[in-house]
């Protein structure tokens, strides 16, 4: 059985998600921490020897005040992230054990990928090497002026959105962080395999594994949850809402 890392990015400043309290990774969603459900969907699978979650270096403290026993109980380890987004997941490609023969880099943001996903994006990367979930664009897409006027309607005919869980042969990553031009932005990991020039797989994602960005996203997820029936049936209230951490 080929075995997996897992890397969840949660270091970033959720300036977008505007709750007063809590960073989005951190917000209560039915009952748990958003980052929670998400570290569950891997944690326990026979194929993932570790799981990383990545936070920033300024919530380390208050995070392991409030979290630290629950991620020791699921076995998730912590890294601190840095400035950008893949600084962040190479320190924690850094640390994955040698056992791991794959990487997979899963938005602590998404709490609601499924294990059907999982297994087929998995699957996909061994027998191709990398793959990534990623959901065909349906609606209609319109390129502006420099003056928020439309210039043109794009096709969107072969089309995906990218999403995560982005899954790669370890080796192939370490290259693709090695050769990382830092003058050339990338938004993901699979652009920085592409660079590579090697081939990855698209498998299709449902609409239903969203990454919360703002509140209503929040309130969304909430709603899968209940529907896929992996939440409580109560949800729990802001327990630290004084917390400077989650701002």
């Amino acid at each position: 059985m080929a075995s997996f890392a897992v890397i969840l990015p949660a270091a970033g400043k959720s300036s977008r998600f505007r709750d007063p309290f809590f960073k989005k990774p951190f917000a209560p969603l039915e009952g748990r921490a958003v980052w929670v459900h998400t570290a569950e969907r891997f944690v326990h699978r026979p194929d993932v020897v570790q799981t990383i979650l990545v936070i920033s270096p300024e919530d380390r403290e208050e995070f392991s005040e409030k979290f630290g026993a629950h991620a020791a109980l699921l076995g998730v380890e912590l890294v601190d992230g840095g400035n950008e987004r893949a600084d962040s997941v190479l320190r924690a490609i850094e640390k994955v054990r040698p056992e791991a023969d794959y990487i997979a880099v899963h938005d602590a943001a998404r709490p609601c990928v499924t294990e059907r996903a999982i297994d087929e994006v998995f699957a996909a990367a061994v027998k191709v090497g990398a793959a990534i979930l990623a959901a065909p664009v349906t609606a209609t897409l319109k390129r502006s002026t420099s003056d928020q006027r439309i210039d043109a309607t794009v096709s969107r005919e072969m089309l995906f959105e990218a999403q995560t869980p982005q899954v790669f042969r370890r080796a192939l990553l370490e290259q693709a962080y090695a050769r990382r031009d830092p003058q050339l932005p990338s938004t993901d990991d699979a652009q920085l395999v592409e660079r590579l020039g090697h081939p990855i797989k698209l498998v299709s994602g449902a609409s239903t594994n969203l990454k919360i960005t703002t509140q209503d996203d929040l309130r969304l997820a909430a709603a899968i949850l209940k529907s896929a029936g992996k939440s409580p049936s109560s949800v729990a209230p802001h327990p630290f809402a004084g917390d400077s951490l989650w701002r």
